[in-house]
């Protein structure tokens, strides 16, 4: 079974994320325009982010967290699904934490990142199967940062689109479901920290990229710059109505998310003058679309 290309059919999209709060992150006004349009919209999370540390200053006296950090975030997920009007479902995974020193130490044995590839995929292969998605996001190869649970999501995701719709792959997961389109999210491009970093400037107003920028820019001592992001944008979805509902979306998970911090230095109104996009690269499709594109159902629909 492959997906149709239908005109009246019941649309639908599933974002793959490593942790719960990534989802809030990284195309959150996306999801959210989807929704509000009539779009099954649904988050899957890999991992119970228990290997997470309190983010907030506001929740360090919170005993819950401290007791049972993943039961708190399961909440904070739930709150954030239901601001942004989606479905989420967890693959079940431990989380494999950020292993910091030098050198590394080991990841933690049994965590998400430590598991074979087929055994990563099989829940994700069998809930696109079920959920039937047109359009899968992801992170890039690099995982949008280097986090070891955000590369094997990456991973994960593109061998469930490749898998799905195999039907000698991964029997006894379901009806095979080919989707039509998979992306990788750019929330992090320097494109768009560039422009919110002027429009702050042109604001009078204090911009916290421009060390990220600066080091984005600077050349090394024989004159090379960093090299061009190796999947550059190819779809803008315009979805600055729901920046709000995204900005509410990281305010519900409070363990992880300091609402005086980074994610909030430009104000909703101020970003949908300086960028009121979200971008994506579009990686693999079995339809037909023109680039660039403003909706991720191009072709689809």
């Amino acid at each position: 079974m492959t997906a149709s290309s239908s005109s009246d059919q019941q649309l639908r999209l599933l974002a793959v994320h490593a942790h719960p709060d990534d989802e809030s992150s990284k195309g959150a006004a996306t999801m959210a325009m989807y929704a509000a349009a009539g779009v099954d919209v649904m988050v899957a999370t890999c991992t119970d982010g228990s290997r997470g540390d309190i983010q907030n200053p506001a929740m360090e006296a919170d005993p819950h967290p401290k007791r049972d950090m993943a039961g708190a975030r399961r909440l904070e997920m739930a709150n954030a699904a239901s601001v942004l009007g989606i479905q989420q479902r967890w693959l079940g995974f431990v989380d494999s934490g950020l292993p910091e020193g030098d050198p590394l130490p080991p990841l933690p044995p049994g965590c998400f990142a430590l598991q074979p590839l087929e055994r990563a995929s099989a829940p994700l292969v069998r809930l696109v199967r079920s959920f039937k998605p047109h359009v899968i996001l992801s992170y890039d190869e690099n995982g949008g940062y280097p986090h070891p649970d955000h590369i094997m999501a990456h991973k994960v995701a593109v061998e469930a689109f490749d898998a799905a719709g195999d039907p000698d792959r991964y029997p006894g997961m379901g009806e095979p479901w080919a989707p039509s389109k998979l992306y990788y999210d750019r929330a992090f491009s320097p494109e768009r920290f560039r422009a919110l970093h002027f429009a702050l400037e042109e604001a009078g107003l204090q911009s916290p990229y421009a060390e990220r920028l600066a080091a984005w820019l600077e050349a090394d001592a024989e004159g090379h710059t960093p090299p061009v992001p190796g999947h550059p944008t190819t779809t803008q979805v315009d979805c600055g109505d729901f920046f709000e509902a995204r900005d509410d979306a990281l305010r519900a998970h409070r363990t992880q998310i300091d609402p005086l911090g980074f994610f909030f230095a430009v104000s909703p109104d101020l970003q949908r003058t300086a960028w009121p996009w979200e971008d994506y690269s579009l990686i693999k499709s079995t339809v037909s679309s023109e680039l660039p594109e403003k909706d991720l159902f191009a072709g689809i629909r």
